[in-house]
């Protein structure tokens, strides 16, 4: 994911441009504090307290322009109006909060207007079209049919994350490719570009190198990492991944 986002950035911004990162749902802050280190202004949203606790430990350790580049700020995302001025930010992020909201559309509506013209709307979500795949695979065949049909009741972030939000269990809401395309157009930030995410990661027998979200994609495993990256960016890898990571700009 880390490496997905960079291409974007770099792609659609100046190099150099010192950008203004909304991360919404930023968990301990591995993601916000890896940007803030790359001299972005960063303000991460975050609801839990414990998270924000571990958040703000690991950022007393970091030289003082880091720390004053990053800006930690208590809530859900869905009160960024009250926060934030419309266009308030180059990038907005939303990794792995969609499957735990169980009405995400006006999340999202709101998270682009926080976008100024030309920004980057970046999601991960749990991929809809593939919620079969990963207890077809291990064998679990009972589990593997029941999630053809099920519409799972997401619960509280609290209750769900794990340190883990690459690996979602059954109990978190899945999204479909088509109709978050749908609403990207429908709040002016049309997809731009998309990956999957876990195509391979989620079947590796070595826990230990496995990665998580708020693992550095430099300690994986090369062989690993570059399998992964290649099938986040190939049909029809992609669209069996366990996560996707879609890319919208706003118009």
């Amino acid at each position: 994911m880390a490496r997905q986002l960079d291409e974007q950035i770099v792609g659609r911004f100046p190099v150099g441009q010192r950008l203004r990162v909304l991360d919404v749902g930023m968990g301990r802050g591995a993601r916000a504090l890896r940007l803030a280190r790359a001299g972005h202004q960063v303000t991460g949203v975050e609801q839990e307290p414990a998270m924000i606790s571990t958040a703000r430990r690991t950022l007393t350790a970091e030289p003082e322009g880091i720390r004053e580049r990053l800006r930690i700020v208590q809530g859900d995302g869905r009160d960024t109006g009250v926060h934030f001025l419309p266009g308030s930010f180059d990038v907005v992020l939303c990794h792995e909060v969609l499957m735990h909201v169980e009405e995400p559309d006006p999340l999202l509506a709101g998270l682009a207007r926080m976008l100024a013209p030309g920004g980057l709307l970046s999601l991960v979500v749990r991929n809809g079209d593939a919620q079969a795949m990963r207890p077809g695979l291990s064998g679990d065949w009972a589990a593997a049919l029941a999630a053809f049909d099920a519409v799972p009741r997401p619960p509280s972030r609290g209750d769900a994350d794990t340190g883990a939000a690459d690996r979602p269990g059954p109990e978190v809401r899945a999204d479909r490719l088509t109709a978050l395309t749908a609403t990207l157009a429908g709040i002016g930030a049309p997809l731009h570009a998309w990956y999957g995410v876990g195509v391979f990661i989620d079947t590796a027998t070595d826990t230990d190198a496995t990665p998580t979200a708020d693992t550095d994609p430099e300690a994986v495993p090369g062989v690993l990492l570059a399998a992964e990256e290649r099938a986040g960016r190939t049909d029809p890898y992609r669209g069996v991944a366990a996560l996707l990571h879609l890319c919208g700009v706003r118009g």
